[in-house]
């Protein structure tokens, strides 16, 4: 079996990495992980590192919420291990500001304000540090502010044309139910960029490479044991 590259996830929520199902944050429980013993995100990520990943995904839900941030442990992690980071990110201030603690800035559909904000975005930064996540949640594209669907994201991706895209099925995450492999299908000929995350087991990864996906984000299937941490 061909393995992908994959990413482990990390979301943090009042300074702990925590857990839980379908993007119900409020719901979210301290992490129980294979890689320590403790729910710590700087140990874990350094457990990680030395397991053999080379970056690592965090989601600072309280960032997201607007209920504070764990910029601070970010930043700590990504002295360990670089860090891809969704903190709601969404115009220039705030992604120079999370810049500071990342190697890299996710600006997601959730938090996305104005399609005018990510060009100015990708035209001060370029592709290289920032990664556009299409956030997707039963089924609709996810997006506190806009009116968005696959057609429109996919008409401004092209235009973009970013080396990375996460395509994120909310509604799977925690679950173990597998790829969304409609949601893929919305996106075809754009899989060279993607990073996929959301419920992705074992069996998906190979299929996953067939179609041209080499990078996975993976999160309870990792920590849990269930998924082996080959990066």
């Amino acid at each position: 079996m061909v393995i992908s590259m994959i990413i482990p996830v990390l979301d943090l929520k009042e300074g702990l990495a925590v857990s839980g199902k379908s993007g119900n944050r409020d719901t979210y429980q301290p992490l129980q992980t294979v890689f320590h013993h403790s729910s710590d995100p700087v140990e874990i990520a350094g457990s990680l590192l030395r397991a053999g990943a080379s970056e690592l995904y965090i989601a600072d839900l309280d960032a997201i919420e607007k209920r504070g941030s764990n910029l601070d442990i970010v930043g700590e992690v990504n002295q360990i291990i670089p860090v891809m980071l969704d903190c709601g990110a969404s115009d220039l201030d705030s992604v120079t500001k999370a810049l500071q603690v990342a190697d890299k800035v996710i600006v997601a559909t959730e938090t996305l304000k104005r399609f005018q904000d990510l060009y100015e975005i990708f035209s001060r930064f370029g592709g290289d540090q920032v990664i556009i996540s299409v956030d997707v949640l039963q089924n609709k594209v996810l997006s506190k502010y806009m009116e968005l669907d696959f057609s429109i994201l996919r008409e401004n991706l092209v235009k973009l044309q970013p080396s990375q895209v996460i395509l994120l099925d909310i509604s799977n995450v925690g679950t173990g139910e597998g790829v969304n492999w409609d949601l893929i299908d919305e996106f075809s000929g754009l899989e060279s960029s993607f990073i996929l995350g959301g419920g992705i087991t074992g069996d998906d990864i190979d299929q996953l490479y067939k179609r041209g996906v080499d990078k996975v984000l993976v999160g309870t299937a990792l920590h849990n044991g269930h998924i082996k941490p080959i990066f």
